[in-house]
């Protein structure tokens, strides 16, 4: 797992590495990365920053161990990469 900040304690990142190196430029529309919001209204959320830029191409797998979310998230290993994560509690939502 690598290194970075969690903010919310029940939440933990793991990267996995495909191997592959960025075949195509960086969206010049984030140069700072992007913060993703996938909470779709929902107010019970967590939040974490993820280690930017990674390395290069490959997964954020992100687990939270109170409502059992799991979800993968893309990397390329340029600027546009994801930065943070801000997810929905299940138990919350009902999904």
């Amino acid at each position: 797992m690598s290194e970075h900040r969690i903010d919310a304690k029940n939440l933990t990142v793991e990267w996995i590495d495909r191997g592959t190196e960025p075949r195509s430029a960086p969206d010049p529309n984030f140069p700072a990365g992007v913060d993703l919001d996938l909470t779709r209204g929902e107010t019970k959320t967590c939040q974490t920053a993820l280690p930017y830029p990674a390395r290069r191409c490959g997964y954020f797998l992100v687990s939270c161990s109170e409502c059992g979310f799991q979800g993968l998230v893309t990397t390329a290993g340029r600027a546009d990469d994801p930065r943070s994560i801000k997810i929905a509690c299940k138990l919350r939502t009902g999904n």
